[in-house]
């Protein structure tokens, strides 16, 4: 699917970095049309946004048609938006820390506030892909951890000095 970046052929061993959907591992050298790829994605979710906002309005309008009670319409604007809101908010937060062990439990909230979930997306293309960050730094912490493992020592131990100046025997 996509190639391996260049700053991972340190070693067979070395860590690889984790793919991202739709992205693959473009995200750490930023290349193969990832900037393009990250627009279009970003303008498809708003828009699947948008189509879901108005297939809502649809929904609405086909309750005051069928002469709803009043309470109902209110209930099922406020379950909307009430979910949109806690959906944006935890898919938010999903792109910069770990996802919490009780995650799927927000399942159901996410599926009904699906606007806030694409909206989510949608903006959070616009400042990198979805999760790059967390992905990042989980990268750059294993490759350091590597790097630190896999150095050479210089010099002969032996003939170091002790902290007051004097060789040690």
């Amino acid at each position: 699917m996509s190639k391996e970046p260049q700053s991972v052929a340190e070693g067979d061993d070395a860590p690889k970095p984790e793919p991202i959907r739709f992205y693959g591992t473009t995200w750490v050298d930023r290349s193969g049309l990832y900037p393009v790829r990250r627009f279009a994605l970003g303008l498809a979710a708003v828009s699947l946004a948008v189509v879901g906002v108005v297939l809502l309005r649809l929904v609405y309008e086909g309750l005051y048609i069928a002469n709803s009670a009043t309470w109902l319409t209110t209930l099922l604007v406020l379950a909307f938006a009430i979910c949109s809101a806690v959906a944006f908010n935890r898919t938010w937060a999903s792109y910069k820390r770990p996802v919490p062990a009780d995650e799927h439990a927000f399942r159901s909230i996410k599926a009904i506030g699906f606007v806030g979930v694409l909206l989510a997306y949608g903006i959070r293309s616009g400042l990198e892909a979805p999760g790059e960050q967390l992905r990042r730094s989980v990268y750059e912490q294993e490759l350091s951890q590597y790097r630190r493992r896999t150095s050479k020592r210089t010099g002969n131990p032996s003939r170091r000095t002790a902290k007051g100046g004097r060789r040690r025997r």
